[in-house]
């Protein structure tokens, strides 16, 4: 047996729905190596600069002195080992699944939803274009990554990131095969249509495990961290809920876990049960109601929505003015290549310049501007 063949042994056995390496699909060729394709398109990922500044980018909570709080690299990690959980149990490509989940996140903005609502506002009043993280990640890998040139993943892993939406909880998941054409004109399609994104369909099983995986891996965890912030108590959850899958992170994951498994063991689908499908979206509600809508104060977003437009407007002008000792040049763009810089516009740069802030970058540059 070769290294290669070694390297690819466990896909023998994988289910007749799973995506194998050989099916990978790019833009341009790659020269091979002993990597199967979407083990490769890992390694591009977690090596990618956006993925390492996941290290300080909010998932619900910022401003918050405590280090067991959940930033968004915490939460990725957890989406990547729930779904490759479901993923080994049902005989799906793990790889595709740990490269989906890894990368899934990466165009989230400073200070998580918060913080993308308001670029979405921008986007829409200076481009006529909504804003979504999830296209927005697509947009780092394809795109922004090595200075601009993109990292050529798979179409299979760029789809499942791009058909992630984790806000909407379905009963059943199901995949429709896709060309590459027709992954490019969907991820095109979401710069139109605010809500064109929420209804795509992934075209693997792996995409859609990791779509119901991001929820499973948040409903839980936000409660333990607001419980540990003081927000919430445990006495408040539902007392169906604590009843039917527990008030534990551990106990609410494994009980949804594996009534995925069962409902979807040798299906060509992803299937929650009725019962659960109530449970989650009752969780859900909670959460909103109880975590989500009390995460900031209203003066806290009042004043991140003035930092955002201040800094917009800020770099806007920069570049309009060329000036060469603002960070957007000195930082971003001279490290751009020229054909991102000539074919993309002022407002699009200064939004993905943005959008690719750590919490602490952002303040920084921020404060950095009104000392000027």
């Amino acid at each position: 047996m070769s290294i290669k063949d070694n390297m690819l042994k466990n896909e023998k056995d994988l289910s007749q729905y799973a995506s194998k390496s050989k099916n990978a699909i790019r833009f341009k060729k790659i020269i091979e190596d002993i990597r199967p394709n979407y083990f490769r398109d890992i390694d591009k990922i977690i090596y990618s600069k956006c993925y390492s500044r996941y290290i300080n980018k909010t998932q619900v909570f910022s401003f918050k002195k405590n280090d067991h709080i959940t930033k968004r690299i915490i939460h990725v990690q957890l989406v990547s080992k729930i779904a490759r959980t479901i993923g080994r149990a049902l005989g799906l490509n793990e790889d595709l699944i740990e490269a989906i989940s890894l990368g899934h996140d990466v165009g989230h903005v400073p200070f998580g939803h918060v913080g993308e609502s308001v670029l979405n506002e921008i986007s829409m009043k200076y481009l006529n274009e909504p804003f979504l993280h999830n296209v927005q990640s697509v947009r780092n890998l394809l795109i922004l990554e090595k200075n601009g040139e993109g990292l050529n993943l798979s179409i299979q892993v760029l789809d499942g990131i791009l058909c992630h939406n984790g806000e909407k909880i379905e009963q059943k998941y199901t995949y429709k095969d896709k060309l590459a054409k027709e992954f490019y004109s969907e991820y095109l399609n979401c710069y139109k249509d605010e809500k064109y994104s929420r209804n795509l369909k992934p075209m693997t099983l792996e995409g859609c495990v990791v779509r119901i995986s991001d929820v499973i891996a948040y409903l839980g965890k936000d409660i333990e961290d607001a419980i540990t912030l003081g927000i919430i108590n445990k006495k408040d959850i539902p007392e169906n809920i604590k009843v039917l899958i527990g008030d534990e992170n551990s106990m609410i994951i494994n009980s949804i876990i594996n009534d995925v498994i069962k409902n979807s063991y040798n299906k060509p689908y992803i299937k929650i049960s009725e019962g659960y499908l109530n449970i989650m979206n009752e969780l859900l509600e909670f959460n909103r109601k109880n975590i989500y809508a009390h995460a900031y104060t209203k003066k806290q977003r009042e004043d991140m929505k003035k930092m955002f437009y201040e800094l917009f407007d800020y770099y806007v002008q920069c570049l309009k003015n060329k000036n060469k000792d603002s960070s957007i040049v000195k930082v971003y763009l001279k490290k751009m290549s020229k054909n991102y810089i000539k074919q993309t516009s002022i407002e699009r740069i200064v939004i993905d310049y943005i959008a690719g802030m750590t919490d602490e970058y952002f303040i920084n540059e921020f404060n950095s501007i009104k000392l000027d």
